[in-house]
């Protein structure tokens, strides 16, 4: 980067890329939910049921237009009664291969019968307090029906062509031509410039020919009616380099959607945006579409920029937007930048093509970022609607983007690990806005067999790097010609075998119990959306990529199992409003940073980078009292892009006087970090002794701290497992006066406070037990936020007992067998309880179970129930039970329990289920219980048993696919047989509880 230049004519590139982040940046203060919890009473029901505004969404796939209003009206029902909170409407059909089917020109993307579907969905979810988002164009990328390929607003491609030539010898006749042929649909194509350049083997690379750049020569204006005639200096190779600018020809996903075709469009100038929206003008924006969205209209989205050619990504505006970037022009610097399959072809000295790359997608990055996400935001919001969008796919600044965007969203499937959705995260709270959406729970290959759990596991990570909206992915129309049981799906079949992703809704047997699902991943939201992110570090990033798999060095594998947390900030947020000190805080109104971290640019080398300007703002923000530490040869740091003359010294200069703060510190041992930070005296929030898989997020409200504790991990693929954990954490509240922890249960909606814990001024430490996969919610408040009558009662500060509890008998320990147990008091007295005899664990030894058999219907959305009954004297998973092996659908398995005649008011029980799949249900005697934690299968029975004979009941539905690898072998056969059904060991293990005094 370079210092701004007031003789330079256009806009310096930091005012280039922040101007997009600072306009709107006031409108998202209204997006999300309230920044405080309800006052007494309320609050639990803030909680326990949590509005639709928050609640999880479905990724609504259609067969483009294909779609029955009536239909469409029963899935907005469905979705509604099953507790979600809204749909984005999406024309994806991987699964059909014969297109012809689907009739593009009387039902495509856009048609009359899409508008009327869309109509028809808005319609109902007035009704049903359903949200509706909405695809900028057909499939992806964004693409515009009746658009050419050489349309000016259609997608670029810089294509080139190259000739050797040894030294001394000429070349004559035509300019050379591209390596590869333009695609279908591509007409014209413009010469940009003929290069001639020295071939440099120090230079060259395992796959680029390195090149001198002192040889370049531009020969464009040699070239006569297409023919170039030129001879090479005598000593060394040569090589003629050509470049075409012509339309890239991509067209969106799984076409055709429309009549005419659809082309995706350049996004990266104002005519390609405005051919998106000036389309939905024309053609889409009925008055009645129109105050439909205003009714309930959510976002518009755009899915990840996959904007796929054989050469580079271009736009006709970059060599003018480069030149006012940089001050220099672009063309000398193209051998540098050409890509073949995205591949690099060239190169310099590795530094300085380094530096030209920097420059180049910097600029891309700053047009991506101002003339396609603020265009279409700015539009969106005419509508009253806002902008959800994956800001990612290129090398482009995804950190700045999501702070322009009203919604960032990231995507499980895609996604490498929980630092790329810690990018988003700064964004989006330096922004000061709320939302980070997911696209989640898609899964290569597990159509039909995937599990909830599995669902669950991969989103409970994510929640703690900021994530807290989920757009499931997805519900699928119910039909479309040709397609067999159990209905249309949009990715299955995908090339002949099973797809990505589920199809849920009422076609799977486990949709019975999906508001079990629906009701956790809704009070996740609510906590998670509610007040204002917190986060321990900023992460300086000179490269602002994400869905990389790139993390912070120390922080990522050393600081998080600790209970570090962090988010990642990249040069244009230092520009936002937001970006200020406070009492040694960055962003003191918001995620309140307490120390900013700079490490070398991972992407390019770990090289220790800075552009001039980035540290000057880095010195201003330290002078005002940020701690910071820098890890690396920061003393002897680079410009990230090509410098100016003296602007290397520059920034060394100012890097001298920041390291003469005495709050700034460097180090060049990673294992350095964390002493450093202590040195500046800077803490975690969460803090454990030792290093585990517990991942937190904290938000803060007027009345509390709130923090989401999960046992999960880096990344999905990480091995080995996550274990249970079992240990002491220490949570920091930030509010003064009285303060008390309270569990809040995402599973029942129950918010209790807790009775065992420990204080030392601002610390409270608990003991945290998980599963892995395992959340819960800690929320440290004022006695009584949550409608508890025990707000000025002593707790547990230790106790020997199993557990230690507030009930209405007050502070009630539990125990499982007769014993003298000691309590420690909070007001320094110590207790002493006896509890009698306890029922030694039931293991029930014969279990009846009734199951309802899935088979396809008589037609493809219908499906036949075929009741059998099986009595178990060993729990077996359905696969080894010869009647049910290939059985799919809903399991109820009973059992009797016989308790003793001196079973009392004090007595209870936990019923252990062991291994369960997949989703689950438990009934006591008649009475249907509350959801239980799916990943944690152990409900506590507590007062609903009775002594003599108890009737158990647990209801199991299971995933389609034992079913569907009989019932469709060519699509399906090819995977395993499951183990679905209750498994065990099933053991109900009693307890007794007694009063502490």
């Amino acid at each position: 980067m370079h210092e701004a230049n007031p003789q330079r004519d256009g806009l310096s590139r930091r005012v280039v890329l922040a101007a997009g982040l600072t306009a709107g940046a006031a409108l998202a203060l209204g997006v999300g939910a309230s920044s405080a919890v309800a006052g007494t009473g309320a609050a639990a029901d803030w909680f326990a049921a949590p509005a639709r505004s928050v609640r999880p969404r479905f990724r609504w796939w259609w067969p483009d237009g294909l779609v029955d209003p009536d239909e469409i009206a029963r899935e907005i029902d469905q979705i509604a009664d099953a507790g979600f909170g809204g749909v984005e409407v999406a024309a994806v059909h991987h699964s059909i291969k014969d297109k012809s089917v689907l009739d593009t020109a009387h039902h495509g993307w856009g048609s009359r019968p899409w508008r009327d579907g869309v109509e028809a969905a808005l319609r109902r979810a007035v009704r049903r307090g359903l949200t509706v988002d909405l695809t900028l164009g057909p499939s992806w990328p964004v693409a515009v029906p009746g658009l050419t390929p050489d349309d000016d607003a259609a997608a670029k491609e810089l294509a080139y062509g190259r000739a050797a030539l040894a030294g001394g010898s000429t070349y004559q006749g035509p300019v050379p031509p591209p390596v590869h042929a333009a695609a279908a649909g591509v007409t014209r194509q413009q010469l940009l410039a003929v290069q001639a350049a020295r071939v440099e083997p120090a230079n060259s690379t395992r796959k680029e020919t390195g090149l001198d750049p002192d040889s370049v020569q531009d020969l464009t204006a040699t070239v006569t009616d297409s023919t170039l005639t030129w001879t090479a200096p005598e000593g060394g190779d040569w090589v003629l380099i050509s470049y075409w600018v012509r339309g890239s020809g991509q067209q969106p996903e799984s076409g055709p959607h429309s009549t005419p075709a659809a082309y995706a469009v350049d996004h990266f100038s104002p005519a390609g945006t405005t051919a998106v929206t000036s389309y939905w003008q024309d053609h889409l924006l009925t008055p009645s579409l129109r105050r439909l969205l205003r009714a309930v209209g959510g976002s518009f989205f755009e899915d990840s920029v996959e904007l796929e050619t054989d050469g580079l990504t271009w736009t006709l505006l970059l060599p003018d937007a480069f030149e006012k970037h940089t001050g220099r022009p672009l063309l000398p610097y193209l051998p540098a930048l050409v890509l073949d399959n995205s591949n690099q072809v060239f190169a310099f000295e590795a530094q300085f093509t380094r530096q030209i790359r920097h420059d180049f997608w910097e600029t891309v990055s700053g047009l991506f970022n101002r003339n396609h996400l603020t265009a279409l935001r700015d539009w969106a919001h005419t509508l009253g609607m806002t902008l959800r969008s994956q800001p990612y796919g290129l090398q482009t600044d995804a950190i700045a983007s999501a702070a322009i965007l009203d919604m960032p969203e990231g995507e499980s499937l895609g996604f490498k690990n929980l630092d790329d959705y810690r990018c988003l995260a700064g964004g989006r709270d330096m922004a000061g806005r709320t939302v980070l959406s997911c696209e989640a729970g898609a899964y290569n290959g597990s159509a039909y067999s995937t599990t909830w759990d599995r669902f669950l596991r991969t989103m409970g990570g994510a929640y703690a790097a900021g994530v807290n909206q989920t757009v499931v992915h997805g519900f699928s129309y119910a039909t479309a010609p040709g397609v067999n049981w159990p209905g249309f799906a949009a990715f299955s079949p995908y090339n002949g075998t099973a797809g990505y992703g589920e199809s849920w809704g009422p076609r799977q047997p486990t949709w019975r119990h999906v508001q079990d699902i629906s009701g956790y991943l809704g009070r996740v939201h609510q906590v998670l959306q509610t007040g204002t992110a917190k986060a321990d570090v900023a992460v300086f990033r000179q490269t602002g990529y994400t869905a990389t798999g790139i993390g912070a060095s120390w922080f990522t594998a050393t600081g998080v199992p600790l209970g570090w947390t962090h988010q990642f900030l990249s040069g244009p947020l230092l520009d936002l409003p937001s970006a200020t000190v406070s009492d040694g805080r960055l962003a003191p109104d918001g995620p309140a940073y307490k120390a900013l971290f700079v490490e070398g640019d991972f992407f390019y080398g770990s090289t220790p980078t800075l552009a001039v300007e980035d540290a000057r703002k880095i010195l201003a923000l330290a002078e005002a009292g940020l701690p910071v530490v820098l890890f690396g040869a920061f003393d002897q740091a680079l410009t990230p892009g090509v410098p100016d003359q003296g602007e290397t010294d520059r920034l060394r200069d100012i890097l001298a006087r920041l390291l003469t703060l005495p709050h700034v510190v460097r180090v060049t041992d990673k294992a350095a970090v964390g002493d450093a930070l202590a040195g500046l005296g800077v803490s975690a929030d969460v803090r454990h002794a030792t290093a585990s898989t517990l991942l937190n997020a904290h938000r803060v409200t007027a009345d509390a701290d709130f923090y989401y504790l999960c046992n999960g991990k880096h990344a999905e693929t990480v091995k080995p497992p996550v274990a249970a954990i079992d240990h002491d954490v220490t949570l920091r509240r930030t509010h003064g006066g009285r303060t008390v922890p309270y569990l809040l249960d995402p599973w029942t909606g129950e918010a209790v406070r807790l009775a065992r814990y420990t204080e030392d001024g601002a610390d409270i430490t608990l003991r945290v037990t998980l599963q892995p996969g395992q959340t819960t919610i800690v929320a440290l408040g004022r006695p009584g936020l949550f409608g508890d009558r025990h707000g000025t009662s002593a707790h547990a500060e230790a106790t020997d007992a199993d557990a230690v509890q507030f009930t209405e008998r007050g502070l009630t320990l539990r125990a499982r067998t007769a014993g003298t147990w000691t309590t420690r008091l909070s007001r320094g007295r110590t207790a002493t309880t006896r509890t009698p005899a306890v029922p030694a664990p039931i293991t029930p030894a014969r279990w009846e179970l009734e199951v309802e058999d899935w088979y396809p219907g008589p037609d493809a959305t219908r499906t036949e129930h075929v009741r059998r009954s099986v009595t178990l004297e060993t729990l077996r998973p359905w696969s080894q039970i010869p009647e049910l092996a290939d059985s799919a659908g809903i399991g109820r398995y009973r059992t009797t329990v016989t308790l003793p005649a001196d079973w009392t008011s004090s007595h209870g029980a936990e019923l252990e289920l062991g291994q369960v799949s997949d989703t689950f249900r438990v009934s006591v005697n008649g009475r249907r219980l509350p959801a239980a934690d799916r990943l944690h299968p152990v409900v506590d029975l507590g007062p609903f048993l009775r002594r003599g004979e108890n009737i158990l009941e647990i209801e199991v539905a299971t995933p389609l696919i034992n079913r569907l690898r009989v019932a469709q072998p060519t699509v399906f056969g090819g995977v395993a047989r499951q183990d679905h059904g209750l498994v065990g060991p099933v053991t109900l293990v009693p307890y007794v509880q007694a009063a502490v005094r």
